[in-house]
């Protein structure tokens, strides 16, 4: 595993995301690990690390209750327990009782879940439930964290001498206070503590008149403190009794030890599992604050960064209540060196730096502030280029660290190296300079490696565009109002607006066009054809995007108009069955009052009614067979349809004109309605996912054209 380029964690401000993490660190262990953290190129680590923080943040988007990891780290505690006949402190116990509630309720939490949090559960395999820790220290200890009285025989018999003995003194104190206020010899405040004993306060000119030993006096002199001769021997008693208890408790207090260090193993796992979890935890609080996902990770070389944020400036402008806008960014070995031109202040160095930051963050185990459905892969190494970096104690200038930076390039580039290149070329003359870098650029392309470059150099630009896996790219710029849009877009170089940027500086018209007076016409027609092919591609892009949003506007008015159709139409055969079972019961009713007007009530004849009842019981036999028969055919038709085989729909090649047997993940589709080609992503039954460039929407099958 290689180290990696400190210059390049400088250049792309990693620092910054170190000091948040350590922000969100609880414990030493935890927080000096984060301020160190470095991005690895060991592969199965990085995704190991970054499971962890998804599965944690899973956790935590889900509202499920795991416990907070408010904890104190155990490591003075582990070398005392560790020591022979060693007593911890109060605070060392509790810290233990606290660690080992934590855990429990984390294994707990855990147990229940484990084929979900797979990897957070593997943190627990060498800790176990149990409650003997807490018991045996809350068998010595209360809940204010004091030496409970019968927590022995002795120490309950002490606490109760010095209980008698506390309640003597008080009570001749108490006597000796009455007596003398009645002599006026006490001072205002009466009493006092000196040496936690209970003195008298006495006036000065009175203290040879009570019985007892001299104390010391105030600051003036005015006042004296006496200890009553009555309570002399009975404090000397005390303070025998307050030694005796000391003694004894540092006895329970060593026996706890003793036995809390049976556990040592387990609280050596305490202490490891909940610096691990404070670790991934401290990640994942830095992924909710940025909005962060785990990207899809690709064993090749590839990087797709869907509405990706660069998190510093977005942290800063929402600090400020400023919009940050996203970035699409896709690179591929196909695509593997973007060349990224436009004006100055148009973002083009943001771009790159958020491509290179999110990379570093990404193989440091943290998740990124992108779109869930982005791509992102792993690199060896990741090298920098980025601002003025000239050294006075070097002696180097601008230029001169350059090509030192370079040559190191081309030393140790190759097909894992991800190179990022910020106005490259410049610091010196600009023809030489730009014949330079374009040998360069030749030769960090041949090594298969992947580049971000920005540049203002045409001949970079007509490089990319000459060679088969570079691209151009460029910042967008409004050429109404002469303002940047900070967006970028693939697929073409870019103007530098120099001229345009300078009129909106307030550089003077006349100046302006004297200085395109003494440029060569050439460029300045390239540079005007540029910034017109950017104009036409905004305007076609954004009718693109108009077409999208209809086309989806109408698919979403059609599905409506499906749903409410079938919902009216299920509503009619409700109504319906409603309908003919009102009929139903209306007929029965009918009938059944019929026979209620024919029944005789008042007949001497006992057969009144015989005719009437057979005829009744008739009816009710006919109905019940009725019923009888429906529920059998009901059932037999269930049976039969749950026999019958499916039938399996099979589409001949013949009978389908636009191929869509051909359709798969990968394939390159088009839209029959719109004519707009777009690339599957993935295949559900007869629904597609397919991007259209900057959009992805989900289209039917039979609304599509196989193309390749």
């Amino acid at each position: 595993m290689q180290q990696f380029d400190e210059q390049t964690l400088h250049d792309l401000e990693f620092s910054t995301i170190r000091e948040w993490l350590v922000e969100y660190g609880v414990g030493p262990t935890a927080k000096e690990k984060l301020a160190s953290l470095s991005p690895s190129n060991h592969f199965p680590s990085i995704e190991l690390d970054l499971k962890k923080v998804n599965e944690l943040l899973s956790i935590r988007n889900d509202g499920e209750s795991f416990p907070a990891l408010d904890f104190e780290e155990l490591q003075i505690e582990l070398r005392l327990l560790g020591i022979k006949n060693s007593v911890l402190s109060l605070e060392g116990y509790i810290r233990i009782s606290r660690a080992s509630e934590l855990v429990n309720s984390l294994i707990y939490f855990f147990n229940k879940r484990e084929k979900e949090y797979p990897l957070l559960s593997n943190l627990f395999e060498s800790a176990y439930f149990t409650t003997e820790i807490i018991d045996a220290i809350e068998k010595v200890f209360d809940r204010a964290g004091n030496v409970k009285d019968d927590a022995s025989k002795l120490l309950y018999e002490i606490r109760q001498k010095i209980k008698t003995v506390r309640n003597q003194i008080n009570r001749n104190f108490d006597k000796e206070i009455r007596r003398l206020v009645k002599e006026n010899v006490l001072g205002d405040t009466k009493e006092a503590f000196v040496n936690d004993r209970r003195v008298l306060t006495i006036l000065s000119t009175h203290k040879r008149k009570i019985s007892g030993t001299v104390v010391g006096s105030s600051k003036t002199g005015s006042l004296t403190f006496i200890e009553p001769q009555v309570n002399i021997e009975l404090n000397n008693e005390l303070e025998l009794l307050l030694d005796d208890e000391r003694k004894e408790i540092y006895r329970i207090l060593q026996a706890l030890t003793k036995e809390i260090a049976v556990f040592l193993p387990l609280i050596q796992a305490y202490q490891s599992i909940l610096t691990q979890l404070d670790f991934v935890n401290a990640k994942t609080r830095l992924a909710i604050e940025l909005d962060c996902v785990l990207p899809g990770i690709e064993s090749d070389t590839h990087i797709e960064l869907i509405n990706a944020y660069h998190p510093i400036l977005w942290k800063n402008n929402k600090a400020l209540k400023k919009k940050t806008l996203p970035q699409y960014v896709r690179m591929d070995k196909f695509s593997r060196m973007l060349v990224i031109s436009g004006p100055n202040a148009g973002g083009k160095s943001i771009t790159l730096k958020t491509i290179g930051l999110l990379q570093l963050m990404l193989q440091s185990g943290l998740l990124v502030p992108v779109n869930s459905n982005s791509k992102m892969c792993f690199f060896q190494q990741i090298l920098t280029d980025i601002g003025d970096n000239q050294s006075i104690e070097n002696e180097l200038s601008t230029y001169s660290y350059r090509l030192k930076r370079m040559k190191h390039f081309l030393e140790v580039s190759n097909k894992r190296t991800l190179l990022l290149l910020d106005e490259f070329g410049t610091g010196s003359d600009p023809d030489l300079g730009g014949a330079l870098a374009e040998v360069f650029f030749e030769e960090l392309y041949n090594r298969k490696s992947f580049g971000v470059i920005t540049t203002h150099y045409s001949n970079i630009k007509l490089k990319a565009d000459q060679l088969k896996n570079a691209v151009n790219g460029c910042m967008l710029f409004d050429t109404e109002t002469l303002e940047p849009l900070y967006k970028f877009s693939i697929g073409q170089p870019g103007s530098s607006f120099t001229f345009e940027v300078a009129q909106i500086n307030g550089i003077p018209i006349g100046l302006i066009e004297e200085a395109k007076t003494r440029l060569d016409e050439r460029k300045v027609k390239m540079d005007r054809l540029l910034s017109e092919l950017q104009k036409e591609k905004t305007y076609l892009e954004r009718l693109n995007k108009e077409h999208i949003e209809a086309q989806a506007l109408a698919q979403s008015a059609k599905e409506d108009f499906l749903d409410r159709k079938q919902r009216y139409e299920d509503k009619l055969r409700v109504q319906q069955s409603t309908i003919e079972r009102d009929n139903k019961y209306l007929n029965a009713g009918k009938k059944m009052l019929g026979f209620v007007d024919r029944y005789v009530t008042k007949s001497r004849r006992k057969d009144a009614n015989q005719v009437l009842l057979g005829e009744i019981t008739k009816y009710l036999a006919v109905e019940k067979a009725k019923i009888e028969d429906l529920k059998l055919s009901e059932k037999l038709k269930a049976e039969a349809n749950a026999k019958r085989p499916k039938k399996i729909k099979f589409v001949k090649p013949e009978e389908d004109p636009y191929k869509r047997h051909k359709i798969q993940i990968g394939s390159t589709v088009k839209l029959i309605s719109t004519k707009q080609s777009g690339t599957v992503e993935s295949m559900d039954g007869e629904n597609l996912s397919v991007s259209f460039g900057f959009i992805r929407m989900k289209v039917e099958k039979e609304k599509l054209m196989w193309i390749k």
